[in-house]
Formats: C-alpha cells, sequence, structure tokens
C-alpha cells in the first residue's frame, strides 16, 4: 500500500540445496518513512490525448499501459530521450517499438503538429515505510508489497531506483470503506539507498546511510510466532518512529507468500490519529518479543482497523533471491 543480485559465478560446480539463505539471523527493525523513486524500464503511456480532432495515438494502436523502449530504432530509457529524437524527425512520423503484455511490438505513429498525443512518465514516485536493513549485508527490504502500474494493475518494471528521506506534515485518518493515508514532505536529496528490485514481497535494494548503533531483532520463523499482542514501528508524525499496540489474530503460509499475519490495531492513541491502518504504512515492521516477525502491507477496508502483514523470512529470501 503506497500513496498514491542476479550474480554471475564462475565456479566449480558445487551441488547446494536451492533453498539455502545467508540473510542474517538478526536485522535492523526500521520504521523509518521514506520516499520512494522507481525508474521505469523504458516510458510508461499514462494516457493518450486528441490534437486537432485526432489522437495519433489511438490510431497507431498504442494504449495507455504500454512501455516505449524504442523510437525509431534508438532505445530510449526517458520522455527526453524520445523528445530529442521527435525534435530532429523531418518526416512526420516515427517507428515506436513498445512492450505490451509482456510481448514486444512496434508501430508507425503520425505525429500531429510534431506532437504524439501521449501522456508519458519515466519515473513513479510515493511513499512508504523501510522494513529491515541487514547489517551485514547492507540489503534493505521495504513495503511488502509491489509498486504497481495504476492504468494497469501491473508491476512497475524498474531500471533502478532510489529510497530517500521524508517526513510525514499530517495524517489523513482511515475510515470504514475509505483508506486513510499519509501526507508527507519529500527530500530526494537525501538518498538512503538504491533500489534494484520491485517484486510482491517488496521494494529491495542496497543501504547506503549511516546505519549508527541501532537496536537488532531476531529474525522469527513461522514456530517463533503467536496469537495475541505485538507491535508495529512507524512514523506519523515527522520522523519520529514508535511502537503502537496490535493484536495478531491469525498467522498462515499461502501459495504466494504473502498476506501471511492477520492483526488488528488495538493501540488508542494510533486509532484516535489514523483510524487505523493508513496508506504509507506498508512495510512497517511488526515485533513481537523482541523478535521481527514481518510488515503491514494491506488494510482491511471495511474494517480498518485491521490488515494483513508479510513474514519477515519471505521478505528476506525475496531479498536475496
Amino acid at each position: 500500500m503506497i500513496k498514491k543480485i542476479n550474480l554471475v559465478l564462475l565456479m566449480l560446480l558445487i551441488l547446494i540445496p536451492g533453498s539455502v539463505f545467508a540473510y542474517s539471523d538478526y536485522v535492523i527493525a526500521s520504521g523509518d518513512n521514506i520516499g520512494i523513486k522507481l525508474n521505469t524500464n523504458g516510458v510508461l503511456i499514462i494516457g493518450t490525448y486528441d490534437i486537432g480532432g485526432v489522437n495519433p495515438a489511438n490510431l497507431a494502436g498504442l494504449k495507455t499501459g504500454d512501455i516505449i523502449t524504442s523510437v525509431n530504432d534508438k532505445s530510449v530509457y526517458s520522455v527526453e530521450d524520445i523528445s530529442q529524437i521527435i525534435s530532429s524527425d523531418r518526416d512526420g512520423s516515427i517507428k515506436i517499438g513498445y512492450i505490451r503484455n509482456d510481448t514486444p511490438s512496434s508501430t508507425i505513429l503520425f505525429l500531429k503538429n510534431n506532437k504524439t498525443g501521449l501522456y508519458l512518465k519515466d519515473t513513479v514516485s510515493g511513499i512508504g515505510t523501510l522494513t529491515f536493513i541487514d547489517p551485514n549485508t547492507k540489503i534493505f527490504g521495504a513495503l511488502g508489497h509491489e509498486i504497481i502500474d495504476s492504468s494497469n494493475g501491473k508491476v512497475i518494471e524498474i531500471s533502478a531506483g532510489t529510497i530517500f528521506k521524508s517526513s510525514i506534515t499530517s495524517i489523513t485518518p482511515s475510515r470504514g470503506g475509505t483508506p486513510g493515508e499519509k501526507n508527507a514532505m519529500l527530500n530526494s536529496s537525501e538518498v538512503l539507498g538504491t533500489i534494484d528490485k520491485n517484486t510482491n514481497k517488496g521494494v529491495f535494494g542496497n543501504y547506503q546511510y549511516t546505519i549508527d548503533n541501532k537496536q537488532l531483532y531476531k529474525v522469527a520463523q513461522l514456530e517463533d510466532i503467536n496469537l495475541g499482542p505485538a507491535k508495529i514501528k512507524t512514523v506519523i508524525n515527522n520522523r519520529e518512529v514508535n511502537e503502537y499496540s496490535i493484536n495478531i489474530l491469525k498467522v498462515t503460509t499461502t501459495s504466494d507468500n504473502t498476506k501471511n499475519i492477520l492483526f488488528e490495531i488495538t493501540d488508542k492513541d494510533l486509532l484516535a490519529k489514523t483510524g487505523g491502518i493508513v496508506q504509507g504504512m506498508s512495510g512497517s515492521p511488526i515485533i513481537q518479543n523482541d523478535y521481527i516477525i514481518g510488515a503491514v502491507t494491506h488494510v482491511v477496508v471495511e474494517d480498518p482497523k485491521k490488515g494483513y502483514g508479510i513474514l519477515i523470512t519471505n521478505m528476506l529470501e525475496e531479498a536475496e533471491r
């Protein structure tokens, strides 16, 4: 919920179990509010428009959600790349290579007044919560779920990205049927780390900022987790991380290894300020008996006091794939 390493090894063949992971037994449970910026793998079409009663994009068969990868057989990575090619075009038409539903294709788009009729973007930004930092590898995980393209509901393929500092300025509370949200001021110049993966278990990358002597929490296995009292770490004012009481109602495994923990917020102070779970809390670490057991991922819209979380082991394993 967000508001709005292939390692090639040249070595002798050694047979090892495929499920062995090397994450640390103890990690930092953060709870910091972060800004997130993703650079899309190509240029995303987010809409089209008419020019003099003509829609060049529609005539070319292009749709919202398509990812443009080349123009006139030249690879493009940004809106600026496309603008430069169009500005030097003299034919009044351009060849566009694009991807739709994971399938590459191409088309000819006829410009109208040297315009494409396309609304484009090459970055996606928002806020969320930093879940963990592995102090040994400096790998971090946040959100606990994917960032999707709102135009087609699919996971955004990225070329790179960053996390950076942000401050919560206010909260729009959740109400039954309407999730609230954290409102934040972003500071993209204070980069905390780089993102290399956006998956259904979170965004992951390398933490580059000072870690200091932050408390370490033991990584919980499934058998370490109990029903009953626990806490979440999150920010609802400025950059101040606090712990808030919750009650774990159910713990299970799922086919996609997400939505493993059902919980409800019991902290009266948090409920008074947020009405329950709000957008921007995704990634808030869940703590029980000095273990980090998971991260907040979803709100139950009809009852925003309740929500779901992902097991921390699922995030850590995903981070190392």
